[in-house]
């Protein structure tokens, strides 16, 4: 199987653009040459996540409701990261925003694209240690609770399907694994 393009672009029109994303409907022509359309959804900001780590193990999940799913959900902190800034400080600035913690140690332990069939966005998820509590600030269209809990009850509500979000679910999934492995 070869890994170039096997889709032909006609025609590219973009049917809805604010500051967060822009929704293109494309003319083309798709790999067994049928002609067709395909919706592709462009975010202008990265998917920062931040699973942060006491020596006790104990983590923090941040808490709110999402329109878009109609629905309440707890998540590890996260937020956008504008393409001009350095992941890290877009980490950083999420962290201390939600939660009001600084963290003397940083780790990247994902990279991912949240969902590839119509978008092209990007999440980094980090590990944040070494924590140090400030007050919290977050922006005027989040209404947050922050709970703090051990990490493992964090991963039992990974797999009783409490926590949903994708980037929560892979970050707590992969810091599973590294403990397990000894990596943290």
């Amino acid at each position: 199987m070869e890994e170039t393009n096997p889709w032909k672009t006609l025609e590219s029109d973009v049917k809805y653009d604010n500051n967060w994303i822009r929704l293109t409907e494309h003319q083309v022509i798709n790999p067994s040459g049928g002609q067709g359309i395909y919706g592709t959804v462009h975010f202008k900001n990265l998917a920062i996540g931040i699973l942060p780590l006491d020596e006790n193990y104990n983590t923090w999940l941040v808490g709110q409701y999402r329109y878009a799913l109609n629905a309440y959900s707890w998540e590890i902190p996260e937020g956008g990261g504008p393409f001009h800034e350095a992941p890290l400080e877009s980490a950083r600035r999420e962290l201390l925003e939600e939660t009001g913690m600084s963290a003397k140690n940083w780790k990247e332990i994902q990279r991912m694209h949240l969902s590839n069939s119509v978008s092209d966005e990007l999440s980094i998820i980090y590990i944040a240690t070494g924590l140090i509590q400030g007050i919290a600030m977050p922006e005027e269209t989040e209404q947050l609770a922050i709970r703090k809990l051990t990490f493992n009850e964090a991963y039992q509500m990974v797999l009783d399907g409490t926590i949903t979000d994708s980037v929560s679910v892979a970050a707590i999934l992969k810091a599973k694994l590294m403990i397990i492995n000894g990596e943290l």
